[in-house]
């Protein structure tokens, strides 16, 4: 008992109750996750399993989510428990491996639980503030998928950074684009508003102050940024094909299509807008709803995420608008709709956003989601799908079939 008297005493010094057995048995009884992890052993002497111990830590801190669990003894297929020798994991040797190996460091907390006449280490791999953690001597990233340790991918690493406030995702610079690609109308109407000026050929610096250009000094030349060219480009999606609108939509009983809306983001708003009301006819749907949940996913959308774009799907069950980016908070979805102040992910570009759209759809956001119940209540309510394994939130609407046209009715009348 010697080595799990060290390791509650240890434990109990840095605050916090100690992790008894109810909580492992209810561990065990969770299938292996993003948060939980189940090794039969690992030797702390070989370079290999060091560096195993350190991208489970890393790929579990990196993982959305709270506090995770990586437990040693247990075998991971069956969970059958096995059980470890304490003497061969010294809380102080694991917390120095995670050290000398995370950068930024990781908080975890090492202890040793008796269960079933054995022992196992419980180590419990603190809620990180300091997203994206690497792994020092190779500079790589992991993040857990499922069940199994992986490397991050590029858009996955720059989101993290974009969470924790190391840059904003809209001020990078597009290097294949010019100042030529850019709509200087809107951006002359834009700056004297803000700036109660113009731009003339040579004033870049004037473009660059407002964010809608970047200097690279490497190239000695000025670019437009993501948000530039997504705000005022003449063909955003040129650039940045991710940016654009699916509409998926039916004619007839079987035969499915699609249409792709392109343009600046108040571009977009306005002729998906325009192509999902001609598409539904003369159809008494609450429009309001739709718009409020596009607003949303354009300002809202993970731009960091070239794979996918937004897509709002026509069916008659249910209408769907479906965004990469989903809402990483633990706090329970309901409460951050409801939020007066809902954190942001594009925050630079929800603020341009504000001045530009004479409509003043974007400054509902936030408060927009609550909207949409309110909207839709009477119809059949909305569903908030938040996907946080698959990066995606989708809101969920009525579908087509619930509704009536305005021609019938007034027909009926």
């Amino acid at each position: 008992m010697k080595g799990y008297n060290k390791a509650i005493g240890s434990m109990r010094s840095k605050g916090g109750e100690p992790m008894d057995n109810g909580k492992l048995v209810k561990l065990l009884s969770a299938h292996e996750g993003p948060k939980l992890d189940f090794k039969m052993c690992l030797s702390l002497t070989t370079e290999g399993h060091k560096k195993e111990l350190t991208k489970d830590v890393i790929a579990i801190a990196n993982s959305p989510g709270g506090r995770g669990h990586l437990i040693i003894g247990i075998e991971d297929k069956t969970k059958r428990i096995i059980g470890v020798d304490p003497a061969d994991y010294p809380e102080e040797k694991i917390q120095q491996i995670v050290l000398n190996r995370c950068d930024p460091p990781i908080t975890i907390r090492v202890e040793t639980v008796p269960i079933d006449k054995v022992y196992v280490i419980a180590i419990t791999v603190f809620k990180s503030h300091n997203k994206p953690h690497q792994m020092r001597q190779t500079g790589a990233f992991y993040i857990r998928r499922g069940s199994t340790t992986d490397f991050a991918r590029r858009d996955e690493i720059a989101s993290m950074m974009q969470h924790a406030g190391l840059f904003y995702n809209e001020l990078i610079p597009v290097l294949n684009a010019r100042i030529e690609h850019l709509d200087l109308d809107k951006v002359n109407a834009y700056l004297e508003q803000v700036a109660n000026s113009r731009y003339e050929p040579g004033q870049e610096i004037l473009l660059s102050d407002v964010g809608i250009l970047v200097y690279e000094q490497e190239d000695n030349r000025f670019y437009p940024t993501i948000g530039g060219m997504l705000l005022f480009g003449k063909n955003p999606q040129q650039f940045l094909p991710h940016t654009s609108v699916k509409i998926i939509y039916h004619e007839g009983d079987r035969d499915r299509k699609q249409m792709i809306i392109t343009g600046t983001i108040i571009e977009l708003l306005d002729r998906t807008l325009h192509e999902v009301k001609r598409l539904m006819g003369d159809l008494d749907y609450p429009y309001d709803g739709i718009e409020e949940a596009l607003t949303n996913a354009l300002v809202h959308r993970d731009y960091f995420d070239w794979s996918r774009g937004i897509v709002v799907y026509l069916g008659l069950k249910n209408l769907e608008i479906s965004n990469p980016g989903a809402i990483f908070d633990r706090e329970p979805l309901n409460n951050i709709i409801r939020s007066a102040t809902p954190k942001r992910r594009n925050t630079w570009l929800y603020h341009q956003l504000l001045l530009l759209d004479e409509g003043n759809r974007f400054t509902k956001y936030g408060l927009g989601l609550v909207k949409i119940k309110r909207t839709v209540a009477e119809f059949g309510g909305v569903k908030f799908a938040n996907l946080r394994k698959n990066n995606l939130f989708k809101v969920i609407l009525p579908g087509i079939a619930r509704f009536t046209s305005k021609k019938n009715e007034s027909e009926e009348d």
